[in-house]
């Protein structure tokens, strides 16, 4: 592998201070013991639960070249002979070695925050500017006070496009971020009610999201939703940032710089025209759900704004495929047949449960099959959770969904809601619930199962999986259905 810092390096960027015989450089870095590459830096961070420096000796073992390690820590460590590299505080050092790699590469550099999409926009840029130049952005959802440095320090220096996700649940945490990946270009892709039990009101979450401007290079863009409600409110916080003249929206709207001009839903793809940058783009993306459509207008305007080429990227999106937990789609062999697993057990609030609620709409159920929504609370709510969760009933009725079940203390405000309209299958206790589904889903159903990640829901995700092995889709499309 490619060493992607020398320690010489390393040690002008940190601060730090070696001890023993040092390695010429590094091929990655991990904050992990489970996880390091051969020839791999450990940085040794104290977290809430674990502290790194307890799980030293099984980053060696697992081929860490080198230890990162915090003063304090010295005299505990014994008389080691490992390499390592002493700073004051270790989380501190990443973060300087990640400005180190931002103030290094040369190519382009753009960051996303919003209250839904920001992975999924972020996977979708690294698939669609692949062809256009090397290509480095955040792993999973590596988007908090420890990913987005993480992320920064692994950078090559040969970067042609580094592409960050910012993610926060108070107000001062992405101005904090951006400060490190100060972006030439950055994305908002909506203002929604997620993290609602710890703001005030719409509006405050949208001035803590738009902390992403500040962060923005010289002569830097913001990209916005023109169909966001939001949208006006964050227009003036740019020109209270001093960024107005770089603002671009997208969109439905007949204002949005990069608009959408048709759209054709189908049950695994859409199909879709734009005008971006003054020409007209065709895109077929190889996902379902108008809210992955608005994700990727905003994207073909940050590639037109980087420099991309914007042939390569409107064919690439054709190899886009939703990921575990959001959207991801099965097909899964039962006895007399097969059915549909739509895996969205990653994370809900409002929005992205009405995403994932219409993309269930989107799927057509084979011969004898039903609409399975599995739904569990969305967490953070705080006072307003009940009326935000009682406010999924109309998507659900408008879905055509034949079965909802639910699992959790604050969805249950929708079992209330809902009884009467369609089948409802409340189960207090998640394994009750996972029993239930086990022994019901039967050949042609399509299950969407939704929740925030803290209720468990991958639980049910895993049990499906364990049970009903993948199958190969029919080669024709329209076996099995209505």
């Amino acid at each position: 592998m490619d060493i992607i810092w020398t320690i010489d390096d390393m040690l002008a960027a940190m601060h730090g201070r070696p001890i023993g015989d040092m390695p010429q450089g590094i091929t990655g870095i991990s904050i992990d013991s489970r996880n390091v590459d051969q020839g791999a830096a450990f940085f040794a961070i104290k977290g809430d639960k674990f502290d790194g420096h307890d799980f030293a000796t099984a980053a060696l073992a697992n081929g860490a070249a080198v230890l990162v390690i915090a003063e304090d820590k010295i005299p505990a460590m014994g008389r080691w002979n490992a390499p390592m590299i002493v700073v004051g505080d270790v989380l501190e050092a990443l973060e300087l070695l990640g400005r180190a790699a931002r103030e290094r590469v040369k190519g382009k550099v753009v960051a996303i925050t919003g209250s839904v999409g920001k992975t999924t926009t972020k996977e979708m840029l690294r698939t669609v500017l692949a062809p256009s130049g090397k290509v480095h952005a955040s792993v999973a959802s590596f988007n908090n006070h420890w990913g987005v440095p993480l992320t920064l320090a692994r950078m090559p220096a040969d970067t042609d496009f580094g592409v960050f996700e910012i993610g926060m649940n108070h107000t001062g945490e992405i101005r904090q971020l951006v400060d490190m990946v100060r972006p030439h270009v950055a994305m908002i892709t909506c203002v929604e009610a997620a993290h609602m039990g710890n703001f005030k009101d719409l509006n405050e979450i949208a001035r803590a999201k738009a902390e992403i401007m500040e962060g923005l290079t010289k002569g830097g863009s913001i990209v916005l939703n023109r169909d966001n409600d939001r949208y006006n409110y964050l227009v003036r916080q740019a020109r209270e940032k001093g960024v107005i003249d770089n603002v671009y929206s997208y969109g439905q709207h007949k204002q949005s710089i990069f608009k959408l001009l048709s759209l054709k839903s189908h049950d695994k793809c859409s199909c879709f025209t734009a005008r971006i940058d003054g020409q007209e783009v065709a895109v077929k993306l190889g996902a379902p759900g108008e809210h992955l459509v608005q994700n990727a207008l905003g994207v073909l305007g940050m590639c037109s704004l980087i420099g991309a080429d914007m042939a390569l990227a409107a064919l690439a999106f054709s190899e886009f495929e939703a990921e575990k937990g959001r959207g991801a789609r099965s097909e899964r062999q039962i006895a007399d047949g097969r059915f549909t697993l739509i895996d969205e057990s990653y994370n809900a609030n409002p929005a992205s449960m009405r995403a994932a609620i219409s993309m269930l709409a989107l799927a057509k159920p084979g011969r004898g099959g039903r609409r399975i929504a599995v739904l569990g609370d969305m967490l953070e709510m705080g006072r307003f959770s009940e009326e935000l969760h009682v406010k999924l009933a109309e998507p659900l009725q408008e879905a055509n969904v034949d079965i909802v079940a639910l699992s959790g203390p604050d969805v249950n405000y929708l079992a209330d809601a809902i009884r009467g309209d369609m089948q409802v299958y409340y189960r207090a206790d998640l394994s009750a619930l996972i029993d239930w589904l086990l022994s019901k889903v039967r050949s042609g159903d399509v299950v969407m199962v939704k929740s925030s990640l803290g209720i468990g829901f991958g639980k049910i995700v895993a049990k499906l999986q364990e049970k009903f092995p993948e199958c190969e889709p029919d080669n024709d499309p329209l076996a099995n259905r209505d």
